[in-house]
């Protein structure tokens, strides 16, 4: 029996279509004026208010009846001590492993691993304060300034992510990023570049990524242009990272070269292992290790918090209800500082590459919704280009902000900030984010009493009801990303769970990369192309001058 003919599931929906499931929000917060207090959260450094979404106390009872049903505790059991919770792949998926600081608890196969775990981060470490002191050279002689990332996917979006997260803070290098295939971010920061001063990471998980490598070559081919000794650009200028050291030595890197993590790391979970390279090379080891920290924080969280305490449950089964049960099948991450504005697009994998599945554990199809469209921007910049749609569109859509409560520059011990003018664009960030949720859930009941007579017109009327949750942390550090990126983790395989699918394969991705080799080589070979269908074989026709 699937979970959709569950009882726990089939309470839920009756709930749905019953009173519980149609009440404005307006309402709940009219008759309960401490809602926000019963519906709201804090971890450490991390304040979670979900009140603002269409829940009351029986639709969380029926939630966590099936997250119970779900047998939930007993998943995350598995998933933090190590057992084959990735089973189309036979292996573990042990990211929280990476995490493990001090003398946090761990057990199984996740204890199995620290050794190995512990070596690679002293390897790292060496590498990491000898670029930062200036002390790795180029051919030349001169010091390395310029460090290139070469990845893609989560090779390359949790890196950019954290490393433009934590801009205000200092670092001896400049860190730069290239992931796409066609060429053009490649040549336009080589332009901007020195070949005696600059250095490659050259990270892939599996280190036969076309994108990667082809990008990698052309780095190769640029250094070629001033280094004539091959293995001086393998020794001085180029690190790779992945789990497979043969292939990382047969391109040409020396081992002393290499980091390694393993396959029990998810790509979209890797920047907790050797990938967060350049991470540590902008914040320092200890500012890594400090993310980390944060990370198992709420790892620690997760594993022990009851049920009605647990920040990525809760997440994860208001998602739920939201999406199967109210049928809202899109959400928005708008996070209110620009500092975060690769944080949607690391949600994106994040989340649709877990859960985007149709087939249960089991092989089968489903026959109910799994992962939500997830997309978003910088909350000031979105306000301006889709919150309309929000606001009046035809669509539910749920929404979450996220915010720092103070900026770097506050000085807690005098409660004042060192420049005024930023403290008053940071609050006016602030003011915008809880106007917008306030009127997303209120609708027209948000609008002050003296304006109502000029928006009465349908032109400008607005629905409210729309859920959210509003997250916020006490400032951008190592630690509070931390816990937030493992957050949206825990929260992704709750649903999961749920859904009694497994968030960590995804074959999608792999057929993508094979049919693509196939197409270039028809590209090489006109007398392949008469094998495709008629419109890729006439798109090949139309470049095949090229």
């Amino acid at each position: 029996m699937g979970v959709e003919l569950s009882a726990a599931w089939l309470a839920l929906q009756e709930l749905a279509g019953s009173q519980a499931g149609q009440v404005h929000m307006k309402q709940l917060f009219a008759e309960d004026e401490r809602r926000s207090a019963r519906y709201s959260l804090q971890v450490d450094d991390l304040f979670l208010d979900y009140s603002k979404n269409r829940i009351q106390s029986s639709v969380m009872d029926g939630l966590f009846a099936l997250a119970e049903q779900q047998k939930l505790e007993d998943w995350i059991g598995r998933l933090v001590s190590g057992d084959k919770v990735n089973d189309t792949e036979d292996r573990p998926a042990l990211h929280t492993a990476l995490r493990v600081r001090g003398e946090a608890h761990v057990s199984g196969f996740a204890a199995q691993v620290q050794p190995e775990v512990r070596q690679q981060f002293v390897k790292m470490t060496q590498i990491v304060n000898k670029m930062r002191a200036g002390h790795w050279r180029g051919y030349s002689g001169k010091p390395i300034t310029d460090v290139v990332n070469i990845g893609v996917g989560g090779s390359d979006l949790g890196p950019l992510m954290v490393t433009h997260a934590l801009q205000t803070q200092t670092s001896p290098l400049n860190l730069h990023f290239i992931s796409s295939i066609d060429g053009t971010q490649t040549s336009n920061l080589l332009k901007c570049l020195n070949q005696e001063t600059t250095l490659f990471v050259l990270a892939s998980k599996s280190f036969s990524t076309i994108d990667t490598l082809s990008n990698a070559e052309t780095a190769k081919d640029w250094l070629e242009e001033r280094i004539s000794n091959p293995a001086t650009i393998m020794a001085q200028h180029f690190i790779g990272v992945s789990t497979k050291p043969d292939m990382m030595t047969q391109w040409g890197i020396p081992p002393e070269n290499q980091l390694l993590f393993w396959d029990w790391v998810g790509g979209r979970y890797s920047m907790w292992s050797a990938i967060g390279f350049p991470i540590a090379l902008k914040v320092g080891m200890e500012g890594f290790y400090q993310m980390l920290e944060g990370a198992g924080l709420m790892d620690q969280h997760f594993a022990s918090a009851p049920l009605a305490e647990n920040m990525p449950v809760l997440m994860g089964l208001i998602d739920i209800w939201n999406i199967n049960f109210l049928n809202i099948n899109a959400k928005a991450i708008l996070p209110y500082d620009a500092r975060l504005k690769y944080l949607p697009s690391y949600f994106e994998q994040l989340v649709m590459e877990s859960n985007g599945k149709s087939v249960n554990r089991e092989g089968e199809a489903v026959s109910y919704k799994t992962c939500p469209i997830l997309w978003g921007e910088v909350g000031p910049n979105a306000q301006h280009a889709f919150y309309q749609l929000l606001h009046q569109g035809t669509q539910g859509v749920m929404c979450d902000f996220i915010a720092p409560i103070e900026r770097d520059d506050y000085d807690a011990s005098s409660h004042s900030h060192k420049n005024e003018s930023l403290r008053y664009q940071h609050r006016l960030a602030l003011a915008n984010c809880f106007a917008q949720s306030r009127v997303l859930m209120l609708g027209d009941a948000a609008i002050p009493e003296s304006l109502q007579a000029s928006f009465n017109t349908p032109f400008k009327h607005y629905a409210g009801n729309q859920p959210s949750n509003t997250l916020l942390m006490k400032t951008i550090s190592p630690k509070t990303l931390g816990m937030l990126v493992a957050l949206y983790e825990h929260k992704t395989f709750v649903e999961s769970v749920i859904w009694e699918i497994n968030p960590f394969d995804q074959w999608g991705v792999e057929l993508g990369k094979l049919i693509a080799k196939e197409t270039y080589q028809a590209m090489q070979e006109p007398a392949l192309v008469d094998g495709f269908d008629c419109s890729t074989a006439g798109l090949l026709n139309k470049v095949k001058g090229l």
